[in-house]
């Protein structure tokens, strides 16, 4: 860990000095967006460039770790909001809706679309992003998911089309953009229909696999 520079204040451990970084980037970022650079954040800390480099490799990993910290508290936010969803489609399009409609507000999330080398806007449907939008269905929603019972494979690829739909929503907004009202009703006339007939036939599937079979 260094110690010199840190405005005269250096932290006691790395951990430390990765979260001060952090927190010195969101400041950056809320005044210049995704062209936020590790010189100035290594200015707004008062230490080299080469300090943070020994924790960032590059801008772009720095920028990747101040959007995944936003991300979390946007997530969170989220979570709470669709306590209260018992519905598979209902859930799904309100979690696009949500997240497209708090790009534009969120800085953090912001840098998905404006940092320049585009490696964020692709991990909109990583591994990582489709384990969080998993969880996010099973763990914060009041679904009854021993009704609905579906395949894991089947999941996955519920949350990958969703995330996809949600990055297309990013890249390219329309002219002009649908406003949340315009996107939900849009979403529930060509999405809707799809995860409804999804559902039934996991439900139906597992009804079916659970019904005690009758001898000839």
């Amino acid at each position: 860990m260094r110690t010199h520079g840190w405005q005269g204040e250096p932290p006691t451990s790395d951990d430390e000095a990765v979260a001060r970084i952090i927190a010195a980037t969101h400041r950056c970022v809320d005044e210049r967006g995704a062209q936020t650079t590790i010189a100035h954040v290594a200015a707004a800390l008062g230490v080299s460039r080469a300090t943070v480099y020994r924790y960032f490799p590059s801008t772009s990993a720095l920028l990747h770790a101040a959007a995944a910290d936003g991300t979390r508290r946007f997530l969170e936010r989220m979570g709470e909001q669709l306590r209260s969803f018992d519905d598979v489609t209902e859930a799904i399009i309100d979690g696009v809706v949500q997240t497209v409609a708090a790009v534009p507000r969120e800085p953090y999330l912001q840098l998905l679309l404006d940092e320049p080398s585009h490696t964020l806007l692709r991990s909109v449907t990583s591994e990582a992003a489709l384990h969080i939008g998993r969880a996010m269905l099973l763990e914060n929603t009041a679904i009854d998911w021993t009704q609905v019972n579906p395949d894991v494979a089947g999941l996955d690829e519920l949350v990958e089309w969703a995330l996809r739909i949600v990055q297309s929503f990013l890249t390219n907004p329309g002219d002009p953009a649908r406003t949340p009202e315009q996107l939900r009703a849009h979403l529930q006339r060509w999405l809707g229909p799809a995860v409804r007939e999804w559902a039934a036939s996991s439900a139906l599937s597992s009804a079916l696999s659970a019904a005690p079979s009758t001898a000839s």
